[in-house]
């Protein structure tokens, strides 16, 4: 499958990212954590290489906990502070100001020095789509102050919120790159839907899924649609298809009803916890 999606506001909404990096003390970057590298944008490592840096594992909830834990660590070698998150659970979202305050603890220092007591630090929200920025930012709040949605692209402009007296946070329209030097990537992203699927085969998708699923995470499928796991993915849709009634006059399978069941019940967690990447072996 080819996945290439980089609508034209994405480009305009990089060049304003790069014009607002002027005025903020910190990237905080969601990235989600069932595919915690697929859905950075390496675009943000060199836009961000002089700002102080906050990893939040978004949907954590949703991602095989040991390899939380591994995701976790491998940002810290990195020098940057994480944070496990499920950003519709505002318990979850508290850690993230103290954490915010930590990461920022060498400028607070420098400006109480200069006499800057009131200032509060600011921060910028960046993410792919989907990664649930606004959600977080809603969360955090208390408020719905930021527009969300379940579809990619439904942040289109900046948009600044006062959460307290010590932190603004900046909200950004999600921002995919142009070219997926790496199919497994765009594979990735197109599964936990920060692609629409309007513009994608789902039951060829579905079928990636499948494949995965059978290597990584076995019994998964068998527990969830009591199907046999031992046969192709095609045939195993196909049996997922007969267990739950995604059939056509004439006794057809409705294969696109089918693969669109999985991957909802996959993306909602009702697959399980379940990463789809691991980390890269230490450098």
């Amino acid at each position: 499958m080819q996945f290439q999606w980089y609508p034209g506001h994405m480009t305009k909404a990089k060049r304003q990212m790069q014009e607002d990096l002027k005025l903020i003390d910190l990237l905080i970057e969601l990235v989600d954590a069932r595919i915690p590298q697929s859905s950075r944008n390496p675009d943000i490592d060199s836009m961000g290489q002089n700002k102080s840096r906050l990893i939040l594992l978004n949907k954590a909830d949703l991602a095989d906990p040991k390899q939380n834990e591994q995701w976790a660590e491998y940002f810290k070698q990195k020098g940057w502070q994480v944070v496990e998150l499920d950003a519709r659970n505002r318990g979850s979202v508290k850690s993230v100001t103290n954490r915010i305050m930590e990461v920022c603890k060498e400028k607070l220092e420098r400006n109480r020095r200069k006499g800057i007591l009131n200032r509060p630090l600011r921060g910028m929200v960046v993410g792919i789509p989907n990664v649930g920025k606004s959600t977080f930012i809603n969360t955090f709040a208390g408020k719905a102050c930021a527009k969300t949605g379940n579809k990619p692209g439904v942040t289109k402009g900046k948009q600044w919120i006062r959460l307290n007296k010590n932190v603004e946070l900046l909200d950004t329209p999600g921002i995919l790159w142009p070219k997926f030097e790496d199919s497994q990537v765009g594979l990735r992203l197109a599964l936990i839907g920060s692609m629409n699927d309007e513009i994608l085969n789902t039951e060829e998708l579905c079928l990636e899924l499948i494949t995965l699923l059978q290597r990584d995470y076995p019994g998964a499928l068998c527990t969830r649609y009591q199907v046999s796991e031992e046969a192709e993915p095609l045939a195993v849709l196909e049996e997922i298809a007969q267990k739950r009634g995604c059939i056509r006059k004439g006794n057809e399978i409705d294969y696109a009803k089918a693969a669109a069941l999985v991957l909802d019940e996959f993306r909602t967690g009702r697959l399980g916890k379940i990463t789809l990447e691991k980390p890269p072996v230490s450098e």
